[in-house]
């Protein structure tokens, strides 16, 4: 047998007529004469080695053999139909796979709106979610195991090489122990919901602070504050993830300075503050989304959507 001496066109005129088993419908349903129709079933009798149909001058009747055949035919043809549409939904990034890393304090933003959006824009995306520092996302993209990533760093300080849109830009804010003695001297940071302390007051506390690799222009950044404020960062404990940072300043370790985003963690025995009158420039940072240029079709839609989910937050709608 030859399997190029038949095709799928060939299948879908054998599974028409194994619905009709008659030639004259059949034919009328494929747009065509009968005598070609025959002619075609012939053909793929030949190539196949096995009668297909049981032929009398009353009936048209399967064979054993087109029995068989005809589920695998129509698997065939459920298959090819499906082809095109599945080949077109990728290319436009309807579907296919997303895979997407983020750093820990985007969840306590908007992140998680945005993923629940995009999987009902988008249901026939699969999403592979990651979560990793800046410099575990860096070895991903290099490795190739990534799409696209969120990740914090300094104001303007995006990691080079990469296509990027800011999504957050918030001030730092400091958490502290709910007894630090920055609270009693100011009757009125006892009470405020996000209360403002001195700078004077803090500025020599110990910090519990993320490994410089995980984020360096935010380390840094930090670190030239203190500079300009006369003062030395004094770091007394180091940890990767900010969940963990709050939880060590609860066990008073020290004070963290954290996104302001991060007050939606709220952990007893913690409080967080607004500093004021440290010199130089106020503390910020910003958190992007970066992927690589020329990715798949899919990045882009996610690009895109998260592109207007900001601009749905700027404006308040």
């Amino acid at each position: 047998m030859n399997d190029a001496l038949f095709d799928l066109r060939q299948l879908r005129q054998f599974a028409v007529l194994a619905e009709e088993c008659h030639f004259g419908r059949a034919a009328a349903r494929l747009a065509m004469t009968q005598p070609p129709l025959t002619q075609a079933i012939q053909r793929l009798e030949a190539a196949l080695g096995a009668r297909l149909f049981e032929r009398t001058q009353r009936r048209v009747a399967l064979s054993p053999a087109g029995a068989v055949l005809l589920p695998l035919a129509r698997k065939l043809l459920e298959g090819a139909d499906a082809l095109a549409p599945a080949v077109r939904a990728a290319a436009a990034g309807l579907s296919g796979q997303l895979r997407l890393a983020f750093v820990s304090s985007v969840t306590y933003g908007p992140l998680p709106a945005w993923l629940s959006g995009f999987h009902a824009a988008y249901p026939d995306v699969a999403l592979s979610l990651r979560e990793a520092t800046l410099d575990v996302q860096l070895e991903l993209f290099a490795a190739g195991e990534i799409d696209a990533g969120f990740v914090l760093h300094a104001p303007g300080a995006v990691p080079p090489g990469f296509e990027h849109v800011r999504v957050i830009d918030e001030a730092l804010v400091m958490a502290l122990p709910d007894g630090h003695a920055a609270w009693k001297s100011h009757a009125a940071a006892a009470t405020a919901t996000m209360p403002r302390l001195r700078w004077r007051d803090v500025r020599a506390e110990p910090l519990v602070i993320f490994p410089r690799q995980i984020a360096p222009s935010l380390f840094d950044a930090l670190v030239s504050a203190y500079h300009a404020g006369g003062e030395a960062m004094r770091i007394a404990q180091q940890a990767i993830q900010m969940q963990t940072i709050v939880n060590l300043v609860s066990g008073g370790m020290g004070v963290a300075w954290v996104p302001e985003s991060l007050v939606h963690l709220q952990r007893a025995g913690v409080r967080y503050a607004r500093v004021t009158g440290l010199t130089g420039q106020a503390l910020r940072c910003e958190t992007s989304l970066v992927w690589r240029a020329g990715a798949a079709p899919v990045v882009e839609r996610f690009v895109e959507h998260v592109r207007r989910g900001r601009r749905r937050v700027s404006t308040g709608r």
